[in-house]
């Protein structure tokens, strides 16, 4: 079921109604009704795939319970391998296994015949990398003592499947959404406004900007052949700003669903296109997977306390890793490692902690040479972007190569050339609404607040407007793949 779908636009109102004036006296029952909606949700793709995360949430509440008694440190530690083990196990499965083994095949060709294995005729379920690592985050903070383990299995199961953010994140921590489902909750009008236009925004993003950008993407990457140099640097622009309208799209859709429900999500993206270096671009993109893989993985490794060495490690690790969890192609795994490339010099120059605040925080507009280094790593990233989104590592160095061409100079080969200048308008218009809203959680938070009444109607109407009249073709979004 898709956000940006009719679908949606039934099911929301309806769970809210129930929720808040059938289910709103019991908190048990508030919680039962979640985890039906949000079964709902999600088997409204393919029923078959809720075991899974039926089967996923009883093995992580278990072992919490587990967990909660046993002190003996080898117990403790077999619990929580148990979790790694089977949680890792299913997404090796469905997402990992097939590539595993092509590649295998592809080192040692004449193994084939001697193993026997073929690969796998199975659908990778939507969401399964986002909720394993929910459940991982609930496991691990519990074998920590991080947290108490809950004996609330409906709880858990609603923490685990919470529609909003089920397929695409955020990836939430088990210490900050878990508690919130032992609270009761009364409805705040103020907070219920402020999700609402929270999702208007992401839905703004997701199909007037995301969706239309998508078309020209689409089209361009897939007929790289046939384009010069100038459309295939609009299709790598084009694809930057789908992704991102894309997935801070829903992102914005799902914290604002929340809100609507009396949950606070994290904050998953913070005007990441206006970074000035690669390390505050991942400090703003997808924040929930960075900083996951920071507190599970990176500082378990040593983190940046060891020497140089196992700083460049530990990065490389971290960044291949995340390239990885994006999907089983060679692409993504060279796109991680490419940004660590990237991420190299500020490690080794002990500057990559510089900008930490918002850019041009006292000021209407950047400075030079502000300007300058957002310019330059948007310009990297973009260059990162062209292996996440090529079909292959030999399409993507074909792309790159035939950028560097005379072409370069002529006029992209675009069958409608001002549709793309119109869409490249709706997304100059996107990023001044952005800029001028950087300060806050997201662009149009306060944005008309303090407008008189009239001009504050006015702008959210022009938002709702544009999505009715400029909305791109249906796409799903980006991230349900990963």
């Amino acid at each position: 079921m898709l956000f940006s779908s009719v679908e949606f636009a039934v099911f929301l109102p309806l769970v809210f109604l129930l929720y808040w004036y059938v289910a709103n006296k019991n908190l048990k029952v508030q919680n039962l009704l979640i985890v039906v909606a949000s079964y709902v949700f999600y088997g409204w793709w393919d029923w078959r795939f809720l075991s899974l995360i039926i089967f996923s949430t009883l093995v992580d509440y278990s072992i919490g319970l587990g967990l909660r008694g046993e002190a003996d440190p080898r117990k403790r530690k077999l619990y929580l391998w148990t979790s790694i083990l089977i949680n890792l196990g299913f997404l090796g499965v469905f997402k990992y296994y097939n590539f595993f083994l092509d590649s295998f095949y592809s080192a040692a060709p004449g193994i084939r015949a001697v193993l026997g294995f073929n690969t796998l005729d199975i659908i990778l379920p939507v969401g399964i990398s986002f909720y394993t690592f929910q459940t991982l985050s609930y496991t691990i903070d519990v074998y920590r003592r991080q947290l108490e383990p809950t004996d609330d299995l409906i709880s858990f199961a609603a923490f685990v499947s919470f529609f909003p953010q089920l397929v695409a994140g955020p990836i939430e921590r088990a210490t900050n959404l878990l508690p919130q489902f032992h609270r009761a909750r009364t409805f705040d009008y103020g907070r219920a406004v402020d999700g609402l236009r929270q999702i208007l925004w992401g839905l703004f993003k997701k199909v007037v900007i995301a969706d239309n950008c998508a078309a020209f993407a689409n089209d361009i990457f897939n007929n790289s052949a046939d384009m010069n140099g100038s459309a295939l640097v609009l299709g790598a622009l084009f694809f930057s700003f789908q992704i991102y309208g894309d997935f801070s799209g829903y992102s914005d859709i799902a914290i604002g669903t929340a809100r609507l429900f009396g949950f606070d999500l994290m904050r998953n993206f913070a005007y990441p296109y206006f970074s000035r270096d690669i390390a505050e671009f991942w400090r703003r993109w997808h924040i929930s997977l960075s900083t996951w893989f920071r507190d599970y993985l990176y500082i378990p490794l040593g983190g940046s306390r060891g020497g140089t060495w196992m700083r460049i490690r530990n990065t490389f690790i971290i960044f291949i890793v995340s390239g990885f969890w994006h999907g089983a192609n060679w692409t993504f795994i060279v796109w991680g490692a490419l940004n660590a490339v990237f991420f190299l010099p500020l490690l080794l120059t002990k500057s990559n902690r510089r900008n930490l605040d918002t850019v041009a925080e006292d000021r209407a507009l950047p400075t030079w040479s502000e300007s300058a280094r957002m310019l330059a790593t948007f310009g990297i990233t973009v260059f990162a972007w062209i292996f996440f989104r090529a079909s292959s590592l030999g399409h993507a160095f074909a792309y790159i190569r035939d950028i560097f061409t005379p072409s370069l100079l002529q006029l992209p080969s675009l069958n409608n050339l001002k549709l793309a200048a119109l869409t490249l308008l709706f997304v100059g218009v996107f990023l001044v609404i952005e800029w001028l809203g950087r300060r806050d959680e997201y662009a149009i938070e306060r944005l008309a607040l303090h407008r008189p009444r009239p001009l504050r109607w006015a702008f959210y109407y022009a938002i709702a407007l544009s999505i009715f009249w400029f909305s791109g073709s249906e796409q799903d979004f980006i991230y349900f793949q990963f």
